[in-house]
């Protein structure tokens, strides 16, 4: 019962990217990296903390060389948290794809209306 209850912390504290995205405000999501937006338009509701991920790497380049990439263990964080988010995106399957269905596709920097 222990070893259950760790993953299930371990999941919730480590794949923050699903819970971003898993019920977005206005069916729309930031995702930026140190002040500079994502270049994704839009992400999947299906394995959305994935997709989220990888949108922190494609986006506008950052030129400061002082920048310190976040790392967890000696990887950088965003790689921590693929990892969890895939998992946590496994067992929130059957939810993403019902909402997948409904509402389609999260706006990805949009402006709120």
């Amino acid at each position: 019962m222990k070893v259950i209850v760790s993953i299930l912390l371990i999941i919730g504290c480590c794949s923050c990217a699903t819970f971003k995205t898993i019920d977005p405000l206005n069916n729309n999501v930031k995702i930026s990296y140190h002040g500079h937006d994502s270049y994704c338009e839009k992400i999947p509701r299906v394995y959305s903390g994935v997709s989220y991920n990888a949108c922190l790497f494609y986006g506008e380049p950052n030129l400061n060389p002082n920048t310190e990439i976040p790392t967890l263990h000696g990887y950088p964080y965003v790689v921590n948290d693929m990892f969890w988010s895939t998992l946590a995106d496994t067992l929130l399957l059957p939810y993403s794809v019902s909402m997948q269905i409904m509402h389609g596709n999260i706006k990805v920097n949009q402006p709120r209306y």
